[in-house]
């Protein structure tokens, strides 16, 4: 078996080689720069994972098993890496055994665990500091769990009170005290836009800004743009805002035309912004329609980034 790496050519392979080559004979940054540019012409644009609460249907209605979204996601979507929902596993986070069975199935399955969705743990912004610290606190179980089942991150919300200023100063607090905990664990967290001044892609680029953590960042969600009930933020704007500091990516979807496009989200446009930061990592598939069923949903939204995809190699 050839140990070039797939796609790759042996002109490639020697173009890649000398340009590597000049880089440490000369310690070239462009040398560098040349080296991984000519890696990335044979690299997928992106890669595809499954987000849990694209079946929060079936997993709340009892007719699919949580412990089994792995096998689901494979067999049922092809699909190797997925991305759970603490909320299917209440009460487990702590539960060696039941961990190991959760982690177990997802290597018999060659499934890649990425990430933790957490919910229900409090607000990490919260306007008091003992409630704000119990927040950072009931995440930790999370963080070792995470490590564990080998994901790069717990994904948080960024939920605070107050004025913009004092929410951005609270919510920052909150997530600094937990990444510094993660990081002991080399484990990220990240921050979806998920509802209220989370929302505004301003105002969570500057709580990231505010942090200034390397294990910080954010999970930019394409359809969580709801800043409040009269306010919707421009969803392109600010997945823009949010990309500089991307360890994720959310392909939230809901509707689709004859064509497979998702109607409210233009999915070739997302795209290129999502490119246009050098973001080559998983983006997660979250359905969340209604109008066909979970299943179909994962797959027309699965069809549609393989068409971008293509259409961006």
């Amino acid at each position: 078996m050839s140990d070039r790496p797939m796609g790759c050519t042996r002109r490639d392979m020697l173009r890649v080689s000398g340009l590597a080559m000049a880089g440490l004979a000369f310690g070239s940054m462009a040398a560098t720069r040349s080296v991984a540019a000519a890696l990335q012409t044979t690299a997928s644009p992106f890669e595809i994972s499954l987000a849990q609460w694209s079946l929060h249907k079936a997993f709340f209605d009892k007719k699919a098993d949580p412990m089994d979204f792995a096998k689901i996601a494979k067999e049922e979507f092809g699909i190797n890496a997925i991305e759970y929902v603490n909320q299917f596993y209440k009460g487990k986070a702590e539960d060696q055994a039941f961990l190991a069975d959760l982690k177990k199935r997802a290597d018999d399955h060659g499934v890649k665990s990425l990430l933790i969705m957490c919910d229900g743990e409090g607000a990490l912004g919260d306007a008091d500091e003992a409630k704000r610290k119990k927040a950072v606190e009931n995440h930790y179980k999370w963080v070792a769990a995470a490590k564990y089942l080998g994901c790069h991150s717990i994904r948080v919300n960024a939920q605070s009170g107050g004025s913009y200023d004092e929410q951005l100063a609270r919510a920052a607090d909150g997530l600094r005290r937990l990444t510094e905990f993660a990081a002991t664990h080399d484990i990220n967290v990240i921050v979806e836009n998920h509802g209220g001044l989370s929302s505004n892609g301003a105002w969570l680029a500057a709580v990231m800004k505010k942090v200034d953590h390397p294990r910080c960042g954010t999970l930019p969600d394409f359809g969580n743009f709801r800043v409040s009930k009269d306010e919707m933020y421009d969803r392109y704007k600010g997945v823009e805002e949010l990309m500089p500091f991307a360890k994720a990516v959310s392909a939230k979807s809901h509707d689709f035309d004859a064509a497979g496009n998702e109607i409210h989200t233009d999915y070739r446009k997302m795209m290129k912004i999502v490119a246009s930061f050098g973001y080559k990592g998983y983006v997660g598939i979250e359905y969340e329609g209604s109008k066909i069923s979970e299943a179909d949903g994962i797959k027309a939204t699965k069809k549609l980034l393989e068409t971008v995809r293509s259409e961006m190699a």
